[in-house]
């Protein structure tokens, strides 16, 4: 069994599912994006100097940024 790991660690390229989110230190907005447990996203982009993540959201096809900090919340899954 894989084991999860934050966000903000994978590399450009790389898809993985959402496993868990801290609902707490996140805004409602994700879930409304559809960052979702079982969500398969993909990252397209990461800023220089700890900046805005890019992420693909395969199921909904969207294309959001997201803080590294709110990143580091939300346990993914290869």
């Amino acid at each position: 069994m894989q084991k999860s790991f934050s966000l903000d660690g994978m590399n450009v390229g790389e898809t993985a599912t959402i496993r868990q989110l801290n609902a707490l230190e996140l805004p409602s907005k994700f879930f409304e994006m559809g960052l979702l447990p079982g969500t398969v996203i993909e990252v397209k982009h990461k800023a220089p100097f700890n900046g805005p993540i890019g992420i693909h959201i395969h199921s909904s096809n969207v294309l959001v940024a997201i803080r590294k900090s709110e990143a580091t919340h939300i346990l993914v899954e290869r």
